[in-house]
């Protein structure tokens, strides 16, 4: 039986290091969330700030990330779990990204609406030149409404 339970930011960090297929740690949070089956952790949720300070209202958070091991609906728990706990702490709005290669059949079992797309590529231009760390491809955006 999968189970949610409070982990430390810093473990959130090292579970998704060893998981994530794409991106690389983040810097902060509100809180993260793990779901673990029996004793063992098979999934995280870390949920933060807004990247987009567009997004970023007061209001609304994001998951930064949701990484799991590939145990069947860990994904759809943390999502649900991150709604739940973020209207606990009183904002109106979640919202995450997912590349568009991928199904967001966990975002949609979850009750969360895409939006559409929203963004992706490079952040390399002539005037500040970088390397990118992240895939470039499309991304949507889902949200939910607390």
């Amino acid at each position: 039986m999968l189970t949610i339970t409070p982990i430390e930011f810093k473990e959130a960090k090292a579970f998704v290091a060893r998981h994530h297929r794409h991106h690389r740690q983040i810097q902060g949070h509100k809180f993260s969330l793990a779901v673990v089956e029996g004793e063992q952790v098979v999934g995280v949720v870390i949920v933060g700030r807004p990247v987009a300070r567009g997004n970023d209202n007061g209001w609304t958070l994001e998951v930064t990330r949701c990484c799991t091991d590939g145990t069947p609906n860990a994904c759809s728990k943390l999502y649900s779990a991150a709604r739940r706990a973020a209207a606990a702490l009183g904002y109106r709005r979640l919202i995450t990204y997912i590349l568009a290669s991928e199904s967001g059949s966990t975002l949609k079992a979850a009750n969360w609406i895409l939006n559409g797309p929203a963004g992706g590529g490079s952040w390399d231009c002539a005037s500040r030149p970088r390397v990118d760390k992240h895939p470039t491809e499309l991304k949507l955006r889902y949200s939910t409404t607390l």
